[in-house]
């Protein structure tokens, strides 16, 4: 991790973090096609449900990347023994919050999919399709969390494995329970929750009998500082994928007027995003784990290299995937539901996001450099701006505004995600490039050690 050529160690950790990313995507994408086969209402369900996945996830990052950062500075300092301690109350935390989840979720299911924005007509099947999935929740948190603990101990296969298990047995078994059985949008929810649960014991086998450090429930003792470590690494993920569950939901709540044409083709439009941003994420993935050991280690140039090829393959990626969705936009929407509403919406949200997608790369590597080396305050800023701090007000301000200038209220919610988009790269650069240039001193700073280190000898031997 130290002393390997440093792209190709990069591309090696994260082409299975691609891989991984990218069938899941294609799951979820072939989930929406299904149950668009079963109605418009249908489709918005899943938009509402999305919204608490998020938060399953934004669960299991918190824990997978507040251990995973600290334990890969750890094991750069040949620490594995505080390594392991992360490892397992990183572990046995995400499965205790995904079990609360599941009690509270379960508790009040039909207020809760209102509440996230569902109309009349959406809530019966948003109810339908999240029960089995809550059930399952300490299952969907704990197989995010192992999926990050695996890749920052520099294992992006093992943890591709699993990942990928569960995704394509999903999309082999999605469409048996949803036509085959009858079951409709609940035989969506339940492959998922199957498929979950067979990856979750995939990847725990995975931790326990694989990882440089290995699981065990004995070494699940916390104390006041290993758990500041893991909420200080792992808050930004919350807060990143927290809000980006807020920001569902508020786009579902402000789509509504608009009925559930304007509901679905905005989940829609969310589902093809995803697509570009698995792989600029698994790419970030395949940098995290590097940069937590070289920095562990003080090999800061080795660091700041990793983040500008990140930064120029990532932007690279997203300026293609721009072109090509925004060029069939209208049959990349059409392809999930072919209701004309549908379509002329989410076909325009999607060409107006195209037109800031490649900004994306710099934002994103930004936000996961400064979480591996513990930059706790600057990553959450990062981590909360695209979709907290620019998107929510901005999804509720357009739409009031734009009508006083003769454009239409839709119109707002459509662009809302373009301009918190240029909004957050104006200020992701400045924060980035203070990291950077402390990175240089850093990094002078232990070339000039030696030198220093001599003159003080030669001084002492004088006196």
């Amino acid at each position: 991790m130290t002393q390997a050529p440093l792209r190709p160690l990069i591309l090696r950790l994260a082409v299975p973090a691609i891989v991984s990313n990218l069938v899941t995507v294609t799951y979820n994408l072939a989930d929406t096609w299904f149950i668009g086969r079963l109605g418009t209402s249908q489709s918005g369900a899943i938009g509402v449900a999305f919204s608490v996945m998020t938060v399953l996830q934004a669960i299991g990052f918190f824990f997978g990347q507040g251990g995973g950062n600290s334990l890969s500075r750890e094991l750069g300092k040949r620490n594995e023994a505080r390594a392991a301690r992360l490892l397992a109350v990183a572990f046995f935390g995400s499965i205790l919050c995904g079990a609360l989840v599941a009690v509270l979720g379960l508790a009040s299911l039909t207020p809760l999919v209102h509440g996230l924005g569902a109309t009349d007509t959406i809530a019966p099947y948003a109810v339908r399709y999240l029960a089995p999935l809550l059930a399952v929740a300490p299952c969907v948190t704990g197989s995010f969390t192992m999926n990050g603990l695996l890749r920052f101990q520099g294992l992006s296969a093992y943890s591709m494995i699993g990942l990928v298990t569960g995704a394509l047995l999903n999309i082999a078994l999605a469409p048996i329970l949803i036509f085959g059985a009858g079951l409709g949008i609940f035989g969506a929810g339940l492959a998922t929750a199957i498929c979950q649960t067979i990856s979750f014991a995939i990847l725990a086998v995975m931790c326990v009998k694989a990882g440089v450090v290995k699981l065990s429930a004995r070494r699940c003792r916390p104390d006041a500082l290993l758990v500041r470590e893991i909420v200080g690494g792992g808050l930004p993920s919350l807060l990143r994928n927290g809000v980006g569950s807020v920001a569902v939901t508020c786009v579902n709540l402000a789509a509504n007027p608009f009925g559930d044409a304007a509901i679905a083709a905005m989940a829609i439009v969310n589902r093809i995003g995803l697509t570009a941003n698995s792989m600029i994420v698994g790419f970030g993935q395949g940098f995290q784990p590097v940069c937590g050991y070289n920095y562990g280690a003080g090999l800061f140039r080795r660091v700041k290299q990793g983040f500008w090829f990140g930064v120029r393959v990532d932007t690279a990626i997203l300026a293609c995937a721009a072109v090509v969705f925004a060029s069939c936009a209208p049959q990349l929407v059409g392809l999930f539901r072919d209701d004309p509403s549908v379509v002329a919406i989410g076909a325009t949200a999607l060409q107006l996001q195209c037109c800031t997608l490649w900004v994306n790369g710099f934002n994103m590597m930004a936000n996961m450099s400064q979480q591996t080396m513990g930059k706790t305050l600057a990553a959450s800023v990062l981590g909360v701006c695209r979709q907290g701090l620019f998107l929510v007000p901005l999804v509720w301000a357009l739409p009031a505004v734009l009508p006083a200038f003769g454009a239409p209220a839709l119109l707002g919610i459509q662009m809302a995600q373009p301009v918190a988009d240029v909004l957050t790269i104006a200020v992701s650069v400045p924060i980035q490039r203070r990291l950077l240039r402390t990175l240089d001193d850093g990094a002078a700073g232990r070339a000039m050690a030696p030198f220093r280190r001599s003159l003080s000898s030669l001084g002492s031997r004088r006196r």
